[in-house]
């Protein structure tokens, strides 16, 4: 298994404001596109992606309210285990240091496609968390979401 992690960030809200926002995986259906959302399935405790073709799943493994979720592959090409950590920031209580740990079992030519990319994603992941946090728009938002987010 290869590890990534991501940076840390510093999010405006308490950590159990940010836990709650993640342990329903219904919540990330709200930040996809519309025409996005026919590739998408998910619960409570599961999410289920396809991408060209290929069909890419996850389940919460694990909870510790409210500082740790894990996630597991659920149907995936290969294994992996997706860890979200919620700490609080020393002296801050409204403020969440927030992270990523990503444990891929990627063989050779996955990793050398996805290695980079897959760093990448986790830290910008991180950043528009912060930057939405401190009511900064991500730039690269779609449009639609946009509009429906009213910014």
């Amino acid at each position: 298994m290869t590890e990534y992690k991501s940076k840390h960030g510093v999010v405006n809200r308490p950590q159990a404001e940010i836990y709650m926002a993640f342990t329903d995986l219904r919540n990330f259906l709200n930040f996809l596109p519309e025409d996005r959302k026919q590739d998408v399935t998910a619960d409570y405790d599961t999410l289920s992606v396809t991408v060209q073709g290929m069909t890419i799943g996850v389940k919460v493994s694990r909870r510790e309210p409210y500082s740790y979720i894990e996630l597991k592959d659920n149907g995936a090409p290969f294994s992996f285990t997706v860890m979200l950590h919620f700490d609080v920031v020393p002296g801050e209580p409204r403020q969440t240091d927030f992270y990523i740990v990503v444990d891929a079992g990627l063989n050779f030519m996955l990793k050398m496609m996805l290695g980079n990319k897959l760093q990448e994603a986790l830290d910008k992941l991180v950043d528009g968390l912060v930057d939405v946090s401190n009511g900064k728009i991500p730039q690269d938002i779609p449009d639609e979401l946009r509009e429906k987010m009213h910014l």
